[in-house]
């Protein structure tokens, strides 16, 4: 019993944590998963293992993989999944949840835990890649991108195999971004004020010439 509530909680989590990053690969790494016997989703997420749903996530990901690993659209995909990932991830929670047996107590539980971890995993990624897009090369923004589709599948997956592992690691992201955040958010301000300034730039004054007057 106590196994089976710990892994509860670690999918509850860790559904709200990878939907902040990568919502269509979630969906499609539970979806799967459930579908194929290697989990028992719980009432809430069944849906995921729908054969429709499913085509609608693969579609989905496969968008987002290729506007994902374009500078400069990252971050405007990103800013339009700020109203997706963070609902979505509240209400993934929420349904991963009901493995609690705790009524609606524990959806709500869920949906304010899940809400919270979507938020921090989203504005971490979208605020890590807005950094990373104020360098030229593509590159960073690419391995970026990889890395996170990795982490998200490799997260649920530790999440439903190795729950008190998931639930660590998952502490260890959210101290980590309580520390990173301010100073990344620092070094965009710094670089906005740099942008701003070169775009106010007057041009420079013409050069006087004796011999004309001018």
């Amino acid at each position: 019993m106590e196994s089976q509530t710990i892994q509860s909680i670690a999918l509850m989590l860790g559904a709200g944590w990878a939907s902040g990053i990568n919502l269509y690969a979630a969906m499609l790494v539970l979806g799967w998963m459930g579908m194929s016997g290697q989990v028992d989703l719980p009432p809430g997420l069944e849906i995921l293992s729908n054969p429709m749903v499913m085509g609608a996530a693969g579609l989905m990901f496969v968008v987002e993989f290729f506007a994902d690993k374009i500078p400069g659209l990252d971050s405007l995909w990103d800013g339009l999944h700020t109203f997706i990932r963070i609902p979505a991830g509240a209400l993934m929670a929420a349904g991963a949840a009901q493995g609690l047996d705790m009524g609606s107590a524990g959806e709500l539980v869920g949906l304010i835990l899940g809400g919270g971890l979507a938020t921090t995993s989203h504005v971490s990624k979208a605020s890590t890649r807005a950094l990373i897009n104020t360098s030229p090369e593509p590159v960073t923004n690419w391995t970026a991108s990889v890395t996170e589709d990795v982490a998200v599948v490799g997260g649920l997956w530790t999440a439903l195999n190795h729950p008190w592992l998931f639930v660590l690691l998952l502490t260890l992201f959210i101290l980590l971004a309580a520390w990173l955040l301010p100073k990344i958010w620092r070094l965009l301000k710094a670089a906005g004020k740099t942008l701003t300034t070169w775009f106010r730039r007057s041009p420079p004054a013409a050069e006087h010439n004796p011999s004309t007057g001018e």
